[in-house]
């Protein structure tokens, strides 16, 4: 057997594990500042190898996001919690090229991050979607009087936000993510914002009668405000649906069933085994 090294590196803005061996330099890193600490990476790890810090609250002060901590002595660099980051927070690489052993094997899918701009509609003073997006993700460029709109989707969670609030009908983005989030507000200790506080999509969750609402129509379904809220029963959350591309694998059907249910599970499953079928008749035709 060759000798293997492990590493690890962290500051304030991310953490670094490293498995080296004689041929093969795995590296993950984790970008702090897209992560926010939503737990689905952790829940689909099939080693365990990732845990969620929680932090305590400060007196008179807002709560903060959970955070990641990941086990350099666990982790085999699968890639699935790359493929399922829906903010892109976690990269895997090999011999310093991106690398995902699932993805490449097929037992994983991929998100489908589809953002399209039809730039021909933009103004060319508008940066309203620029303005709108809350990871600022999106820049807005004036060239030789051309607009050019460039979106980082790989670390785009797609809430949305850019498409209403644009002025001309622009943009076009589907979500990843479907579900519902239900907030049992007879249930909320008074005075309490914690799931506002660490919501990342501004406009998602708000306030309104000194009561907090969520508006679907933005919501990413990312489950942090569940996990951070300090009442179990307060916040429902179910997902329906994730668009991602086509595999059919026990290790998918295992993710899926634990970030949904395992109804979405079964129905996937039957979706997919007849397009499946369909295909195979066409190819024979």
């Amino acid at each position: 057997m060759s000798p293997m090294k492990l590493f690890r590196e962290e500051n304030e803005n991310e953490l670094i594990i490293k498995r080296l061996h004689h041929i093969r330099h795995y590296s993950l890193t984790l970008d702090k500042g897209l992560c926010v600490g939503c737990e689905l990476c952790k829940s689909i790890c099939p080693v365990e190898a990732i845990r969620i810090q929680i932090p305590q609250r400060e007196e008179k002060g807002k709560v903060k996001r959970p955070m990641i901590n990941i086990d350099e002595k666990k982790c085999f660099y699968c890639g699935l919690c790359d493929s399922i980051c829906p903010f892109g927070a976690i990269q895997i690489k090999l011999n310093g090229n991106r690398f995902n052993m699932s993805v490449d094997k097929e037992t994983f899918p991929q998100l489908i991050r589809d953002i399209t701009v039809d730039t021909s509609r933009c103004p060319l003073d508008c940066i309203e979607c620029e303005k709108a997006c809350p990871l600022n993700l999106i820049k807005v460029k004036v060239i030789n009087s051309i607009v050019q709109v460039e979106v980082k989707k790989e670390n785009c969670p797609a809430c949305r936000l850019c498409e209403l609030k644009c002025p001309k009908d622009a943009i076009r983005v589907r979500r990843i993510f479907y579900g519902k989030l239900i907030i049992r507000q007879e249930k909320c200790p008074d005075d309490c914002q914690d799931c506002l506080n660490v919501c990342p999509i501004m406009g998602a969750l708000y306030i309104s009668d000194g009561k907090i609402y969520v508006n679907e129509l933005l919501c990413v379904y990312c489950g942090v405000c569940k996990l951070i809220c300090p009442v179990s029963e307060a916040l429902k959350l179910s997902r329906t649906g994730i668009l991602c591309t086509y595999v059919r694998s026990g290790t998918w059907h295992k993710a899926l069933e634990k970030v949904t249910s395992t109804l979405i599970m079964s129905k996937d499953l039957k979706i997919r085994g007849s397009v499946k079928a369909i295909d195979s008749v066409k190819r024979r035709v």
